[in-house]
């Protein structure tokens, strides 16, 4: 029998986060190899390791989809009601979403510069697409008609034909709905005062349960990693990308210097160490990248911004939620600026300065049309229909996207605790101490009681971080 004496002596990299997820992508990529070599259609005749690796992939964000109706609903009624406890909350609100736009601005002003500079769709020789790209277009007026919620919950009801005795009816959420109408009901709850207090604590509650279920989601994080990259390696691979492996690089390019180049200055133009910034979000960073969804990583992403950032939980459980649905410097600026160019290119269109300017608006106001969730081809249906460019590109650029979306959701990660810290920082309501702190603990661990129990009480005591480091942070 192993005892807990010999547990606590194993090495820290058997039991933490970041290497537990490193190996997963290890795995992960020499597992789908494999499953390429065994040969077989991942459409029409999986082999079982396909299978396999698609089932354990496919099951863990259906386990994050579950989770982020209610976690929205009850994060962002909750967030706005806690402004009542930061002051200047409207000061607040509006710099966080002017910090917003800002870096929106300076993310897809580098992926236009970068499109331009390196031409990732001139000369591809990649064939045209046969058919029109036959999805959703995306369109501003289809973007405001889609704000109004057609029911309380967001529901959309879609039927398909399988053939003649079979109709399949799946039921989705509008996410961006959910959104509306929670923000609403967050609203009317500010406003009524005193007498909504019983429905905001039943909220509250109902969030600490709904974060505890998906904490345990994200603990399965790599186990979820393997099958993911496992599936994207035998169903796209890298040699499926052909003549877009420039545009692959190009968008990769474009987020890395947003990442490393972009953010790193203004952290430091705050006189916050850019060390400390990165080594406090990496951890929401990675579940962004092998998730691919903002929304999915949003409650690691505000455990982060409060405990390793120390910008105050009041502001955060504002600031983060807002940030997973509507903060998208991957997703809605660096991509659509570089993939319309990449289009452009690809069909011999010329773009004019006028069109170069529709590409920015476009990015820094559109960008709640993402609604955190994986993908961002609503975002280039909405970019490229308002240029007046040919949608046949969306289908031309879909065989890439799950590559290119785990670089996005990542940058989108890192943005959304970035804009509170610096709002926080400016606002003088940072907690440097904090900030500055050792990273010595883990996102993970539980967090200590806001009380602690006085001694010979028999009251339990703050729970030991499982992976051996002291369990602190706010």
């Amino acid at each position: 029998m192993i005892s807990t004496e010999s547990i606590r002596r194993l090495p820290r990299w058997t039991t933490s986060f970041g290497p537990q997820i490193v190996l997963a992508l290890v795995l992960g990529v020499v597992l789908g190899t494999a499953a390429d070599a065994l040969g077989g259609d991942p459409e029409t005749d999986p082999n079982w390791l396909m299978t396999a690796l698609d089932t354990i992939g496919s099951s863990y964000v259906s386990l994050l989809k579950a989770a982020v109706v209610p976690l929205i609903v009850t994060a962002v009624i909750s967030s706005i009601a806690n402004l009542r406890e930061v002051s200047d909350a409207a000061r607040l609100a509006w710099k966080t979403l002017l910090w917003f736009g800002i870096t929106a601005l300076i993310a897809v002003l580098v992926g236009l510069a970068l499109g331009l500079v390196v031409q990732p769709g001139a000369g591809t020789g990649a064939a045209a697409p046969a058919e029109s790209y036959s999805g959703t277009q995306g369109s501003w007026l289809a973007f405001l008609t889609g704000l109004v919620p057609a029911n309380f919950l967001g529901l959309q009801v879609s039927s398909t034909v399988v053939d003649a005795e079979t109709v399949r009816t799946a039921v989705n959420f509008n996410v961006l709905q959910v959104l509306v109408v929670s923000a609403a009901v967050g609203i009317a709850a500010l406003k009524v005062g005193p007498a909504a207090e019983p429905f905001l604590a039943v909220v509250r509650s109902a969030l600490a349960i709904v974060q505890k279920v998906v904490w345990w989601i994200i603990r399965l994080a790599p186990l979820g990693t393997l099958g993911l990259i496992g599936r994207a390696v035998f169903e796209y691979g890298w040699t499926s990308m052909g003549g877009l492996l420039a545009f692959v690089a190009t968008v990769y390019a474009g987020l890395l210097v947003v990442a490393f180049v972009v953010y790193p200055v203004l952290v430091r133009a705050h006189g916050l160490s850019v060390r400390q910034y990165f080594s406090g979000v990496w951890p929401a960073v990675q579940l962004g990248f092998v998730s691919r969804s903002s929304v999915g990583a949003m409650p690691l992403t505000q455990r982060v911004t409060e405990r390793s950032l120390g910008v105050p939980r009041a502001y955060a459980s504002f600031a983060v939620p807002l940030g997973a649905t509507t903060k998208m410097d991957g997703c809605a600026a660096v991509y659509p600026a570089i993939a319309a160019l990449f289009v452009a290119q690809f069909y011999g269109i010329d773009l004019d300065v006028t069109h170069y300017v529709l590409i920015a608006l476009v990015s820094v106001l559109g960008s709640a049309a993402t609604a955190g969730t994986t993908g961002a081809t609503v975002m280039l249906t909405l970019t490229l229909s308002t240029l007046g460019l040919p949608l046949d590109g969306v289908g031309l650029l879909l065989a890439v996207d799950p590559i290119v979306d785990m670089g996005r959701t990542a940058l989108n990660v890192a943005g959304q605790a970035l804009v509170p810290t610096l709002v926080a920082q400016r606002e003088g309501i940072l907690d440097r101490e904090l900030y500055d702190a050792p990273r010595t603990g883990d996102p993970f661990a539980p967090e200590a009681p806001e009380t602690a129990a006085a001694p010979g009480t028999g009251a339990p005591e703050a729970p030991a971080d499982p992976l051996g480091a002291p369990a602190g942070g706010r």
